[in-house]
């Protein structure tokens, strides 16, 4: 993943309408991230609510995030959005939601020219702007993201060993017996021995290295009209962290 000094970069999320979770994911970065964290994006999600009406957009950052943890002041958070009538189709301009916060934690969010709000979103209900296109939380949660590290080492290590009788296409096995499958699947999921070469947290005897971690999480919902152009059936996302102007 390329990254300048400033921009913190997540693959791009393609979203079919109809309420499907589209997912990336980013964790543990290197050390121009690590020395910002506030800036250093762990995931990014996005899908519809169930009328397919509003679209919700989370960046998640900073991890293992605490109370003391904060949104950088000096940092711009933007979900990039495009449309498109299928998927692969030409893609419409790009719609950027941008939120920034100033040392208080005052966010202040807009979607275009269309929908402007700001103030303290850190209650469970968030803020809204006024004519109710945008709504915003801002706050401490639970990471998501589930990471068996030693598991997926281990998996990996049983294809190796399985490799000669194997064939592959683009690098992956296509192959694979139902008891192989079985068994992959259960090593991902059995809880592991200690590894101390992993990276904290993943040097716990865990199933997943990130259970009782924290991120600050940027919740961002807003009017699917906003960011869709016309009768448009595919929204691709994806989000970055600049330096604020």
């Amino acid at each position: 993943m390329r990254k300048s000094r400033w921009v913190a970069v997540l693959t791009a999320v393609v979203l079919a309408f109809g309420g499907q979770l589209a997912a990336a994911a980013d964790h543990i970065d290197g050390p121009q991230a690590a020395a910002d964290p506030a800036a250093d994006i762990t995931d990014a999600f996005a899908w519809m609510t169930p009328d397919a009406s509003k679209v919700i957009l989370v960046m998640d950052l900073t991890r293992n995030a605490d109370v003391g943890s904060k949104f950088s002041d000096s940092v711009q958070y933007v979900f990039h959005t495009t449309s498109s009538a299928s998927f692969g189709a030409t893609a419409s301009a790009d719609v950027p939601v941008i939120c920034q916060f100033d040392p208080q934690q005052r966010v202040e969010c807009w979607a275009g020219d269309a929908a402007y709000v700001t103030g303290d979103a850190s209650s469970l209900s968030g803020i809204s702007s006024s004519n109710g296109r945008l709504r915003v939380f801002t706050g401490l949660r639970n990471d998501p993201f589930f990471f068996n590290l030693q598991g997926l080492r281990n998996a990996v290590a049983g294809i190796k060993a399985a490799a000669a009788g194997l064939t592959f296409t683009n690098g992956c096995p296509n192959n694979l017996t139902d008891v192989q499958v079985g068994g992959l699947v259960a090593t991902l999921a059995a809880q592991q021995p200690a590894d101390a070469a992993a990276v904290p947290p993943c040097s716990a005897t865990v199933k997943d290295c990130f259970a009782g971690f924290n991120v600050m999480a940027l919740v961002v919902q807003v009017d699917k009209t906003l960011v869709v152009n016309g009768t448009d059936t595919f929204l691709s996302v994806w989000a970055s962290t600049h330096a604020a102007p």
